[in-house]
C-alpha cells in the first residue's frame, strides 16, 4: 500500500505487555504537536479509573472506554452490544473528519474472540472499509493482541511486543500505574 497522503495505520500487536502504552505515548505526541485526538478502548469498561483516562482529561485528548470488561466477566450478549456500540463510535469518529490520529485500542482483541462470534457486529470488512475510506491525513493507530491479517496487510508499521521476562511469572499482579 502506498500512502498517498491518506495518513499512516499503525498497529501494535503481540503477546508482549506495552501496546497500549505506545499508543498512549503517541497519543500525548500528537496532542503535543497540536493534533486533535480521539482514543477509543473497545475492552475496558467505563466506571474504573485508568491512569490514561486522568491524563487524557487533563491534556484535552478525546477518550472513550466502550467495553464491559474481560470476556469472562459478562454475557457474550453483553460483550456484543458494547463491541457494536464501540465500532459504531469509532466508525463515527473516524469518518467525522474531526481528528488528525484515532486509537482504536485493543480492536485486535475484540476481532480475535473466539468465545462467542463477533463478526456480525463488527465486520472485518466493515473495518477495513473504514481504514481505507478514512479522512485523507487521518492516522490510525490499532493495538492488542492477535491482530487480524487483514489489519496488518493494510498497516504501515507493525509492532510486535514480544515477552522475554514478565513480573506476573512471579505472582505479582497487575501494577497500578503500570498496568492501569
Amino acid at each position: 500500500m502506498t500512502n498517498k497522503g491518506q495518513g499512516l495505520v499503525l498497529v501494535y500487536t503481540g503477546d508482549g505487555k506495552g501496546k497500549t502504552t505506545a499508543a498512549i505515548g503517541v497519543a500525548i505526541r500528537a496532542k503535543g504537536q497540536g493534533k486533535r485526538v480521539c482514543f477509543i478502548q473497545f475492552i475496558k469498561a467505563p466506571g474504573r479509573s485508568y491512569g490514561e483516562k486522568v491524563i487524557f482529561d487533563g491534556l484535552g485528548i478525546e477518550n472513550y472506554q466502550t467495553g464491559v470488561g474481560f470476556t469472562w466477566t459478562k454475557t457474550p450478549e453483553e460483550h456484543r452490544e458494547a463491541l457494536k456500540a464501540g465500532w459504531a463510535l469509532a466508525k463515527e469518529k473516524i469518518m467525522s473528519g474531526n481528528y488528525d490520529l484515532v486509537i482504536l485500542d485493543e480492536l485486535n482483541n475484540a476481532l480475535a474472540i473466539e468465545s462467542f462470534p463477533v463478526n456480525d457486529v463488527i465486520p472485518i470488512e466493515d473495518i477495513l472499509t473504514t481504514i481505507d475510506g478514512r479522512p485523507k491525513g487521518m492516522h490510525l493507530v490499532i493495538t492488542g493482541r492477535s491482530a487480524n491479517e487483514k489489519v496488518m496487510e493494510m498497516a504501515d508499521l507493525i509492532t510486535e511486543m514480544k515477552p522475554l521476562k514478565h513480573y506476573y511469572d512471579k505472582g505479582i499482579p497487575a501494577v497500578e500505574g503500570i498496568e492501569f
